[in-house]
């Protein structure tokens, strides 16, 4: 491992900084005092924000913080970087406060690595050396981290692994290590323009900045106070005076930093979602922008009247559909390209989406999100998670404009590579050689590629410099034998690495993801070439390591891999993920286990035959054998869900043929059950009373040395005055203890291991955190039932600091004298016990130091190597590190493992074959399938037979019915007379009856709901219809013609209104039909007059006031009848004229 001052590490310290997010005094207090000594910083100022400052909520605009009590300086390294020279006017408490002479910090100032960078955590006066472990190599990369890889020079990538910055020489595959000053993690890095500095966000409670200089890699500035827990995107303006940060949840506070004077000029919220990205506009250092969930912010900073400020812009989607957003980029003319998750680019411009880019036939430019668009050489790349990298001509994007309503314009890549199958590109980086156009990619699914994007005829193909793993490594098995590992994912794959050299040999990859792993022990595999795998499928594979230099087929070739990997058996015990694999100590069974609530038993030493499965109460997840220490071979199964199982060694029957086994489960084994209870309220409780117990015996010293005291110097009186003293001190009351809690559901078990014959150790999850359980096996009981069951550990071990962060793994030394436990944030813990001290008698110093990602880097494995000179961590962060571990002899300059040598005739072996499908049936899945075909088989033999009888006897009975019909008449037989019991039909027509009458009954409740729910569509949608649309079709052509489909009228349609043949007429009509005295006649006859029921609804109408509508349509009536008269007025009147006109030369004829 190669540090910084790492020749000065270490030495003459005792104490370190705890992990748990706490700082190291001595860190702590030399970058004070050093900075004290070598500058002289401003004094603190209240930051404002501006009164005008827009909720990131409700508007668009924002207005950011202004430092008033900054000074002026600061605004005039702003107006230089930016190439502006505009006069501002200062607030009065700000000039005043920045005519003060406040002295910059020099530009030959550094701070001091080792002071300032985290050291672990040792138990004070314990002895342990800060050393205790180094870390040597690290094998992982956290490929799905945001810009994850950053280019210093054009021999070094640079990437975040756990809480380390690592520094790769891609030429000698040396690696540099940076540790986190916080002991939290790293967020994010971001590179200098001028390759002279690099950016180290980390992560932790006000998390700090620190810049580098490169190559030397000594802290250069810290900037401070910039975000609450993490950054998540930092990135330089074209010039490298400034620095943007954004922070990560919960503030996503974006902070403009003049970092070489390690002051924020500008702060504000970017937004309230997550926010990925903030880049400086490269033609334009006032404006920025900011992109993430569901969103993409525009800003500008602004000098106003009232200070420099920062305003944005938030994007408008319009039509379109929200999208998160990846990769954007600036244009030259203040325009903004972005990708989407759909994978067309969105062109931006003031703040509106101005046009949405496809491709031809509208399709998608990429065939999923585009993660990264860069302007290179005058053309636009844009990077997605389908593997394609495709290049774009730049004035057609710029000149970009929609031409339809849809809003997308068609436009084709000028070229165009996919880098290769299940790629997901994620970032890249340009390389600076002169006159190629190489990149580097960050590949999401496990690699880091090399790309020639020359697009000519010596175009170099893509070339994987590393690969790596993708996603949580589940599983990690250490060789018994030679300093080799094994790794696998659910990414599919299984790594074979030689860590002594730290070189990785081979990997292989299956159709499903790797759960569980196992090294073979050399009792069955003298040579340590098997390991044995469990996958998520239920499929478990024994794989055979070799060299496959020593084949003979391989003779003459120039190229052939250090190490290769051959499947030798494949079986499928279980349905579900394997979760745990072990051999027992004799290495003559093999025990599985699985989510699917089974554990299953083998037979090693003949070809693993099944010998059967039990099943347990809850998913397994650790199988532990007994040591040579115990006197029978019984197996430890801890599931889940609080249970914990010993089985005893399970009896292999030979005798009996594997073919009349009908299934593998083992009913009759003597199992023994531990239900584990809560317990930790009443150990906090105990504790609380043994706390108090001890203050007031502390309390009654210290008051027996004041009575003392009193009495030397008032005698009786002073005796008198504390006695009052005490009892006013007595009637203080007590605060009530801690109460009793045990958790509705039960705490997950993480960890264990055996202690002794029937005791073990448990470390737990959930509430039941923070401390190691001592528990006891019952006795074997029958008739007990287990979920019943309420048992309770006989002892603990408080483990501190781990309230919220429970211990995962737990591995020991090869003499038992260290204990290493994983912790679930991701942080390495050694306790230094005596050795083969199994009971945890003496664990009270330990080692502790963070080493994985604290927030998603739980460890999931760790191993020591045969000989504990090496330890081995595997993490969910993609990480794998490799240890030294302290020793007073000093380790050989050159390790390599050595990859065992082929069998003899292992070529020409045949291959197993292998397991493809995940719905396969598995071992008892295909016993239960094979016994169920085979009494299948006889039953339809039987029925066969059956049915060959009943042929036969009708066959008899056609001949004896042919028999009598060729009789004379008197002498045949009637068709009853065959009858052999005439009840018998009339018993089965009365039983075929009942069993029909049975079944309507059973569906009479369905049959009534279907029926309603027929009667409910028929009346509303066929009973309303007068008419339903009849279609006719022509025969001898494609003719047809259709009927309309009428409503019924409604019941209110007989009221219409009367006609104008059909209306009343008035009584001035009557008047002059009928004449007088038809009223009077009426009167005297005494004739009642039948009104009309129409004739009352019209008068109804007469009154009923009129609606807009209708008096709409009578004012245009009445206009229109205007119009028609004045018309018809002009007319005649021109007519008159005409008229008059003609008349006039015959007057003056006459005249």
């Amino acid at each position: 491992m190669k540090e910084p001052d790492d020749e000065d590490a270490d030495g003459g310290k005792s104490d370190g900084s705890k992990s748990g997010g706490k700082q190291s005094r001595r860190a702590s207090q030399s970058a004070s005092t050093t900075k004290e000594d070598d500058k002289v910083l401003e004094d603190a100022t209240d930051e404002t924000f501006a009164e005008g400052e827009e909720s990131y909520l409700e508007d668009d605009d924002s207005c950011g913080e202004h430092l008033e009590g900054s000074s002026s300086s600061l605004q005039d390294d702003f107006v230089e970087s930016t190439g502006e020279s505009q006069y501002m006017e200062m607030p009065g408490p700000v000039a005043e406060e920045s005519e003060e002479e406040i002295k910059k910090i020099s530009p030959n100032f550094f701070y001091d690595y080792m002071e300032l960078v985290l050291m672990p955590f040792v138990t004070p006066d314990s002895n342990i050396p800060l050393d205790l472990l180094t870390l040597v190599h690290s094998f992982g990369y956290d490929c799905r981290r945001r810009a994850n890889l950053q280019l210093p020079d054009s021999n070094t990538v640079m990437y975040i692994a756990g809480n380390q910055l690592i520094l790769l020489n891609l030429k000698t595959k040396e690696q540099m290590y940076l540790r986190s000053s916080s002991g939290r993690g790293i967020g994010v890095i971001g590179v200098h323009p001028d390759k002279m500095y690099v950016a180290v966000a980390e992560k932790g409670v006000s998390p700090k900045i620190i810049i580098y200089e490169y190559p030397s890699l000594r802290p250069y500035r810290i900037l401070r106070d910039g975000t609450d827990l993490a950054y998540a995107y930092v990135d330089f303006n074209n010039s490298g005076t400034l620095l943007a940060s954004v922070g990560d949840n919960p503030d996503h506070t974006l902070t403009i930093w003049n970092w070489k004077e390690e002051q924020p000029i500008l702060r504000t919220k970017a937004f309230s979602q997550e926010v990925f990205k903030v880049t400086f506009n490269p033609d334009n250092e006032a404006q920025l922008t900011t992109s993430g969930s569901g969103h993409i912010k525009f800003w500008e900073m602004a000098l106003t009247f009232t200070g420099l400020k920062l305003q944005g812009s938030l994007g408008r989607f319009g039509k379109t559909a929200t999208t998160d957003i990846e990769g954007y980029m600036e244009l030259p003319d203040g325009k903004v390209l972005s990708g989407s998750e759909w994978g067309n680019m969105l062109l931006w411009e003031a703040g509106f989406i101005k046009v949405e880019l496809c491709r031809s036939i509208s399709k998608c430019c990429h065939q999923g999100p585009i993660n990264q668009i860069m302007l290179d050489e005058g053309e636009v790349i844009t990077i997605g998670s389908d593997g394609y990298i495709r290049i774009w001509d730049f004035e057609t994007i710029d000149t970009a404009d929609t031409i339809d309503e849809s809003g997308l314009l068609e436009i084709e890549p000028i070229n165009e590579l996919q880098v290769d199958k299940n790629v997901k590109l994620f970032s890249m980086i340009k390389m600076n050689e002169t006159g190629n156009n190489v990149w580097l990619a960050q590949d999401a699914s496990g690699a880091i590629w090399k790309l020639d994007l020359s697009f000519s005829n010596i175009t170099q193909d893509p070339e994987c410099l590393f690969s790596f793993h993708s996603g949580a490594i589940e599983a990690l098995a250490v060789s018994p034998l030679t300093y080799l590992m094994v790794t696998t994912s659910l990414d599919c794959s299984i790594r074979i690495y030689d860590f002594g050299s730290r070189t990785p040999l081979a990997h292989v990859k299956f159709k499903q993801g790797g759960t569980a792993l196992a090294w073979v022990p050399r009792l069955v595999s003298y040579t340590g070439a098997q390991i044995i795998v469990g996958f998520e499928d239920g499929v478990v594979r024994i794989l055979e390591l070799y060299d496959p230099k020593g084949l003979t087929i391989f003779a003459g070739r120039k190229k052939f891999l250090d190490a290769d990997l051959r499947l030798q058996y494949v079986i499928k015990p279980h349905t579900a993920h394997v979760t745990a694999l072990a051999y027992d100590r004799d290495g003559e069974i093999l025990a599985t286990g699985s989510k699917d609530k089974t554990v299953f038993f083998f037979d090693v030493e003949n070809n693993y035959k099944p010998i059967g499965y039990i099943t347990t109460p809850g998913p397994v997840c650790q199988l532990i054998w007994s040591t040579i220490i115990h006197p029978e071979s019984t197996l430890l199964i801890l599931c889940e869900n609080g249970y914990v199982l010993e089985a005893p060694y399970p009896t292999i029957k030979e005798d009996v043929e594997d073919q009349h086994v009908v299934s593998y489960e083992i009913k009759d084994m003597r199992t023994k059950c531990f239900h584990f209870s809560s317990v930790k309220s009443k150990i906090l409780r105990l504790m609380e009373i043994e706390k108090r117990k001890k203050q007031k015996e502390l309390k009654e010293k210290e008051k027996e040395e004041r009575r003392k005291q009193l009495a030397a110097v008032t005698g009786e009186d002073g005796e008198n005055e504390s006695q009052g003293e005490e009892e006013e001190e007595e009637e203080e009351e007590e605060k009530p203890l801690p109460g009793i809690f045990i958790p509705s559901n039960p705490c997950p078990i993480l960890c264990g291991f055996y202690s002794g014959p029937g005791k073990f150790w448990v470390s737990l999850g959930g509430y039941d955190s923070g401390f190691l359980y001592h528990c006891e096996l019952p006795p074997y009981d029958k008739s007990s039932d287990i979920t019943e069951k309420k048992d309770e550990p006989f002892d603990f071990r408080l483990i501190e600091d781990t309230e919220d962060n429970p211990i995962q793994t737990i591995t020991f030394s090869a003499n038992q004298y260290m204990m290493f436990c994983g912790m679930q944030d991701g942080a390495i813990r050694v306790y230094i016990l005596s050795q083969n001290d199994l009971s945890l008698t003496n664990m009270e110093n330990y080692w502790h130091f963070n080493i994985h990602d604290n927030n998603y880097g739980c460890i999931k494995g760790i191993s020591t190597s045969f000989d504990d000179r090496f330890l081995v961590t595997t993490g969910a962060d993609s990480n794998i590190f490799v240890f030294s571990i302290f020793s007073e002899f000093e380790l050989r300059e050159s390790i390599k493992a050595k990859v065992p040598s082929p069998r003899f005739g292992i070529e020409t072996e045949p291959i197993p074959e292998d397991i493809f499908d995940p719905k396969a049936y598995s071992i008892e899945n295909a016993r239960r399938k094979r016994e169920h075909d085979k009494l299948m088989k006889e039953v339809e033999e039987i029925k066969a037979r059956k049915r060959e009888q009943l042929r036969a006897l009708r066959n008899q009975f056609q001949k004896l019915l042919k028999m009598n019909e060729e009789l004379p008449k008197h002498m045949q037989l009637k068709r009853t007379d065959f009858d052999l019991d005439s009840k018998i039909r009339a018993e089965m027509n009365r039983k075929t009856v009942y069993e029909i009458n049975q079944v309507e009954k059973e569906l009479a409740w369905e049959k009534e709901k279907h029926q309603l729910g027929l009667r409910k569509l028929q009346h509303r949608f066929h009973d309303s219809l007068q008419s339903d649309a009849i279609v006719v079709h022509a025969i001898q052509s494609e003719h047809k013609i259709s009927s309309y489909r009428l409503v019924k009228p409604s019941k209110y349609s007989r009221y219409k209104r009367a006609s104008q043949s059909e209306r009343k007429t008035s009584k001035l009509d009557r008047f002059d039909k009928e004449g007088p005295g038809i009223k009077d006649s009426q009167k005297d006859i005494g004739g009642d007059m039948n009104v009309p029921e129409e004739s009352i609804i019209e008068k109804g109408k007469q009154f009923r006031p009129k609606t807009l509508s209708q008096i709409m349509v009578e004012n245009e009536i009445e206009k229109t009848r205007k119009l028609v008269l004045k018309a018809e007025r002009a007319q005649l009147k021109i007519q008159q004229r005409k008229k008059e006109w003609e008349e006039l030369p015959i007057q003056r004829k006459f005249t």
